[in-house]
C-alpha cells in the first residue's frame, strides 16, 4: 500500500531525529552500566507475574472488555457477603487500582507484592483500555469521561456493595477524578479513600500526561494525522520506536525516573509497558489528555480521605500539579518523594508502600480517618 507523501515525511522526519539521538543516548547507557558496576537489585525480580486468585473480562458502557484480576485476602479475615461467587470481608474496602497512560496493571507491582505477602486486602487490578491486555475501543477516540465509565463498571462487578478505596496512577487519577465528575453519588458512601499518585487536575498548562517520550516530542505535528485518520499514525510512531532500543531505554529512564542510576530491569520493564501499546492506542488518547480539566470534580473528594503521592523531581506530572490538588482538597495529606520521578511507586516502592499502608490502617474500619 503507497504510504500518503505528508505520512512519508513526518515518518522520515521522525525516524531521522530518533537515530540522531541514539548516539548520545547510547554512550549515556553505556555510563549508566558502568556506574553500577554491572549489579542490578530487580535483575531477578518477576515483574508482571504475580498470582492472582481471579482473572475475568468487565465490559464497560462503551462495550470495551476490560482484562481484571482480583487477589483476595489470606489471613483468615471473616467474610460474609458474596460477589461472583467469591466471599468478601463484610466491612474492609477493596482496592482498585488504576493505571497510567501506556502503562498496564503491573504498574503496581510492588504494591501488590507488598499487599499479597500481608494477606489483609482485597485487590482489584484492571487494564484500562487499549492497554494491556484489555480490548481497544472499537471506533472513534478514547475520552476521559469513558474511563471513569470503565472504572465505574470494574467496581461494579468486583466489589458487591462494599466499601472500595481507589488508587490512581498518573492517566488512572485522572480515571478516578472522572469517575467523580460523572459519579458524585460514589463519593458519599461507597468510596473510602482516594490515592493519587502523579497526576494532575489540569493539564491544560502543558504536563506531558505520561506519554511515551517520543510520542510526546512529536505530538503536535502528528495531531493533523491522528484528526484525518488514527491508523495513519501508527507505522510512524512504530518506526519512531523502532529507531533505536537505546533511545527508547534512556527516554523512559529521563522521563519516568528521578534518580541518577535506577535499576536498568526496571526501566527495562517499564519501557516495555510503553512499547506494547499500541501506536494506534497512543493517537487515539493525544487529544482527550490534552483536554483535561477536572478541578471543579475534586469538590466529590472533599469529605473522602485522600492521599496524594508525588515525585519530586517528576517532569512529566511536576510536584506543582499534586500541590494544585492539595489546594482544592485541604484535609489531604501530601507526600513528596524527592528523588522520584514520574513512576514514583516503582522507583520508590519502600516510601510509597510505607505512605500507602499507613494511609490504609487509617481508612480501614476503626482507622482515624
Amino acid at each position: 500500500m503507497r504510504i500518503p507523501r505528508r505520512a512519508g515525511i513526518v515518518s522520515a522526519a521522525v525516524g531521522l531525529a530518533a537515530a540522531g539521538l541514539a548516539a548520545g543516548y547510547a554512550a549515556q547507557r553505556a555510563w549508566v552500566r558502568r556506574s553500577r558496576g554491572g549489579a542490578d537489585p530487580y535483575a531477578d525480580e518477576p515483574f508482571g507475574d504475580l498470582p492472582s486468585d481471579e482473572v475475568r473480562l468487565v465490559t464497560a458502557a462503551d462495550g470495551t472488555d476490560l482484562y481484571v484480576e482480583v487477589v483476595e485476602p489470606t489471613d483468615g479475615i471473616e467474610l460474609d457477603f458474596a460477589v461472583g461467587g467469591v466471599a468478601l470481608p463484610p466491612a474492609d474496602p477493596t482496592i482498585v487500582f488504576v493505571h497510567g497512560f501506556c502503562l498496564d496493571m503491573g504498574t503496581f507491582h510492588f504494591q501488590r507484592r507488598t499487599l499479597t505477602r500481608r494477606g489483609d486486602h482485597r485487590m482489584v487490578f484492571y487494564d484500562q483500555p487499549g492497554h494491556g491486555r484489555s480490548k481497544s475501543l472499537a471506533s472513534g477516540e478514547y475520552r476521559l469521561s469513558a474511563l471513569g465509565d470503565a472504572l465505574r463498571a470494574v467496581i461494579d462487578e468486583t466489589t458487591g456493595d462494599g466499601p472500595v478505596v481507589l488508587v490512581g496512577h498518573s492517566m488512572g487519577g485522572m480515571a478516578v477524578m472522572a469517575l467523580a465528575e460523572r459519579h458524585p453519588d460514589l463519593f458519599t458512601g461507597r468510596v473510602a479513600g482516594v490515592v493519587l499518585m502523579s497526576t494532575s487536575g489540569s493539564v491544560l498548562g502543558g504536563a506531558r500526561i505520561g506519554l511515551p517520550t517520543l510520542a510526546a516530542r512529536f505530538a503536535r505535528p502528528l495531531l493533523p494525522l491522528v484528526h484525518h485518520g488514527a491508523r495513519l499514525t501508527g507505522p510512524v510512531i512504530d518506526q519512531a520506536r523502532r529507531a533505536s532500543a537505546d533511545l527508547a531505554y534512556l527516554l523512559t529512564r529521563r522521563y519516568g525516573f528521578g534518580g541518577p542510576a535506577p535499576s536498568p530491569a526496571l526501566v527495562s520493564y517499564v519501557e516495555r509497558m510503553n512499547a506494547r501499546t499500541s501506536a494506534e492506542t497512543v493517537a487515539r488518547y493525544l487529544r482527550t489528555l490534552g483536554t483535561h480539566a477536572r478541578h471543579p470534580a475534586l469538590a466529590a473528594l472533599r469529605d473522602v480521605p485522600t492521599l496524594v503521592i508525588v515525585g519530586g523531581r517528576d517532569v512529566i506530572t511536576p510536584p506543582e500539579h499534586s500541590e494544585e490538588i492539595v489546594q482544592h482538597l485541604p484535609d489531604a495529606a501530601l507526600v513528596t518523594v524527592p528523588d522520584s520521578g514520574h513512576v514514583v511507586m516503582l522507583e520508590h516502592p519502600d516510601e510509597v508502600d510505607a505512605a500507602l499502608l499507613a494511609f490504609l490502617d487509617r481508612v480501614m474500619p476503626g482507622g482515624d480517618a
